[in-house]
């Protein structure tokens, strides 16, 4: 006959069972304590054992006695009737919240480091399923660092020629994450080692001079990108921009400034007024 819903777990559990080093003596210690002797089942010399006060054995606790003392050469063996050794999984979708403890994660050791391989559950919200993935990816589908990055300066007041697009001479590094900015006399350029849309930010500041215009240029591969221009050109007048910009590997940018006060005139190096510095975007 056909047997409906899940077969009970109990047709394929064995017991526990122990056998004793056995002398000449009416009193034996349990490994595993029972309520009485109805719990184990009690075999000598391969005659089953019939339990009771007055009958062959009690048990409480972990104290075995015999009516009979065994004799040295006997053998003997308890089996732990409500001990199972082993038992199915349960069936799948069978387990819920209430037969789990609270316990089952909370207070378990907790990681102080994953390696880029060491899987993470998420829950699928489309499939209403739990999936994993490892580290690497998952850091990747959700953050990272805003790397490469760099700041540079210059170092001190540099001469602008009157109308004359000039090289900013940004000569200190104050952050190169990837050591991809070229402080080197002539080049001042920052090459981009890792493709993507970097937040580029730029600007000058005059050094007690007043020009007719300042303008301030970005160029990627020498051509202009992006500028910032002040018209004004009163004394210490700034030029500050911004921009976000997608760069290839290899592309380089290079900051310019250009004036028009009728001379040359210097652009002031004190609290880095003189900076470009950029950054990659994250998951954009």
């Amino acid at each position: 006959m056909a047997y409906i819903g899940n077969t009970p777990a109990e047709n394929y559990a064995s017991f526990e069972t122990e056998t004793f080093t056995v002398s000449a003596t009416t009193n034996y210690t349990l490994s595993h304590a029972v309520a009485n002797e109805n719990e184990i089942r009690l075999v000598i010399n391969g005659v089953v054992q019939q339990p009771g006060s007055g009958k062959a054995y009690t048990a409480s606790g972990t104290t075995l006695t015999l009516s009979s003392a065994t004799a040295s050469g006997d053998s003997m063996y308890a089996v732990y009737l409500g001990r199972a050794l082993q038992t199915v999984n349960p069936p799948a979708a069978s387990v819920g919240n209430s037969q789990t403890a609270p316990t089952i994660i909370t207070g378990q050791t907790a990681e102080t480091s994953i390696a880029t391989d060491d899987t993470i559950l998420i829950h699928d919200t489309s499939a209403s399923a739990l999936r994993k993935m490892t580290r690497a990816n998952f850091v990747s589908g959700i953050g990272g660092t805003n790397t490469p990055a760099f700041f540079a300066s210059i170092s001190s007041d540099q001469s602008i020629s009157n109308n004359s697009t000039t090289l900013v001479a940004l000569a200190t590094k104050v952050l190169d994450t990837d050591s991809a900015f070229n402080n080197t006399a002539s080049n001042y350029k920052f090459t981009v080692p890792e493709a993507g849309n970097y937040q580029i930010n730029f600007g000058i500041r005059n050094s007690n001079f007043t020009a007719a215009r300042i303008d301030v240029q970005v160029k990627k591969n020498g051509n202009e990108i992006v500028n910032a221009e002040n018209a004004s050109g009163g004394n210490y007048d700034t030029a500050y921009g911004g921009a976000i910009l997608n760069l290839s590997v290899g592309d380089y940018l290079q900051m310019y400034v250009y004036q028009t006060s009728g001379s040359s005139q210097n652009i002031f190096s004190a609290r880095n007024s003189c900076f470009m510095s950029g950054y990659k975007l994250i998951g954009v």
